[in-house]
């Protein structure tokens, strides 16, 4: 597979029928990696993950490699994959559950992580890195050159 990266945020929203518009910089590359073809489930922090097909079978495979005591993540992150597809209108239906569960409702943001993409509920978002902001900077960013 080819070196690629996601980056940046996009706010979108969501229509009534729960589908998301991807944006044209993404849309090509997911196009070509995976045929429009994704996989979105559930992320810890509250929002969710979507990945290009490809990248979510290696995500898969070493989640079902985690041993027993992590059964109740392995369930959380297997049990609520659902994949999807890119329709003719650039859009991608994501299902009540997800939906529900990362609180979406409208207006959303989608931003690139490198190897996959976080879909938040714009709110929801503001609020997590408000709280990320007040904290001190981690040990490993200390000597990061900006």
């Amino acid at each position: 597979m080819a070196d690629f990266h996601f980056q940046g945020t996009s706010a979108l929203a969501l229509d009534a029928k729960g589908r998301l518009t991807v944006p044209a910089r993404h849309r090509e590359l997911l196009t070509s990696l995976a045929g429009g073809q994704l996989t979105i489930t559930k992320h810890p922090e509250g929002c969710l993950m979507v990945f290009p097909r490809p990248v979510w079978e290696g995500f898969r495979a070493k989640v079902e490699a985690m041993p027993l005591s992590a059964s109740g993540w392995k369930r959380i992150f297997l049990g609520s994959a659902m994949d999807v597809e890119i329709d003719s209108g650039s859009r991608v239906l994501v299902s009540p559950e997800l939906r529900s569960a990362a609180g979406l409702d409208h207006d959303v943001l989608l931003i690139g992580m490198g190897n996959h993409l976080e879909l938040w509920d714009a709110a929801r978002y503001a609020a997590a890195e408000a709280k990320v902001l007040e904290q001190p900077m981690p040990d490993v960013l200390q000597d990061f050159s900006f």
